[in-house]
């Protein structure tokens, strides 16, 4: 398992997996350690991915301080990394929360940044929240469900801020519940650190007036990639985060939720490689 040190002297790990050219991922969360994105449904067979564990996670070390959780501190991990590659650009892939900060990354290292992709990445960093709205309008697609009868209610009293997270209410962010889908969502309490991931976007992590304005000057190409079922961020929302690049474009995956990778693997990998390869 390689280490490297960030600038505050943390020591940071990062996983390897397949074979290619390299593609750093950023996992979501936030704050969930990288083991959850598995090898993106087999994008290993495309690139060799470079799966960090943001600090507090897996198996990075716990920093001194804890306001380092934060996601534009964390800005500087990303750019620690790609020093070790010893890479003057890296291809860099972020999901869901994640996306934040490969955002917040792209607009403070533009020229870092070779190409882009955003997989299911609500855009809080551009001041673009997936609204409740957003999320029971999604839900409500999915009404011919076997579950959808116990999972609705408990995710309308989460949204209006009367209940705490059901998991009965798991298969809404998976286009497919079955039990890979099942098994996938049981190891998120045990990968997640809670305590971090309520700093990373506290106050002050973002500027999204100046974020928009560095990443419309951003020559890289761009790769937005959102779930047709997904609530947080519904396709509308991405098209519109979309606008902010000079270079984007948006890929919708037909049935998939905020994995979609899980939910057919042959579709995303297909899509996320074509992007990564273009000349």
């Amino acid at each position: 398992m390689p280490i490297f040190t960030a600038p505050d002297g943390a020591e940071l790990a990062y996983h390897l997996r397949g074979e290619g050219a390299p593609l750093v991922v950023l996992p979501g969360g936030p704050m969930r350690a990288s083991a959850y994105l598995g090898d993106l449904g087999g994008l290993t067979a495309h690139r060799r991915l470079v799966l960090l564990d943001l600090r507090g996670t897996g198996d990075s070390a716990t920093p001194a301080d804890p306001a380092t959780y934060r996601c534009d501190r964390l800005v500087d991990d990303v750019e620690a990394l790609r020093a070790h590659l010893g890479a003057e650009r890296i291809d860099l892939l972020a999901h869901s929360a994640g996306g934040s900060l490969a955002m917040l990354y792209a607009a403070r290292y533009p020229q870092r940044v070779a190409r882009l992709v955003l997989v299911t990445a609500i855009p809080w960093a551009l001041g673009m929240p997936a609204t409740p709205e957003d999320r029971l309008a999604a839900a409500r697609l999915r009404s011919g469900e076997p579950w959808f009868a116990d999972a609705f209610p408990a995710f309308e009293e989460w949204l209006a801020g009367k209940a705490d997270f059901d998991p009965a209410f798991a298969p809404l962010f998976y286009g497919r519940w079955d039990t890979t889908a099942a098994g996938h969502d049981a190891r998120a309490d045990d990968e997640t650190n809670d305590d971090a991931a309520d700093v990373y976007g506290s106050d002050g992590a973002y500027d999204p007036p100046a974020t928009r304005a560095a990443l419309a000057r951003l020559t890289a190409p761009v790769l937005l990639l959102a779930g047709e079922l997904d609530g947080g961020p519904r396709p509308g929302l991405v098209r519109a985060a979309a606008e902010v690049f000079a270079d984007a474009e948006c890929a919708v995956q037909p049935g998939a939720g905020h994995y979609p990778w899980l939910d057919d693997p042959e579709w995303f990998t297909g899509c996320v490689a074509t992007f990564l390869d273009r000349a």
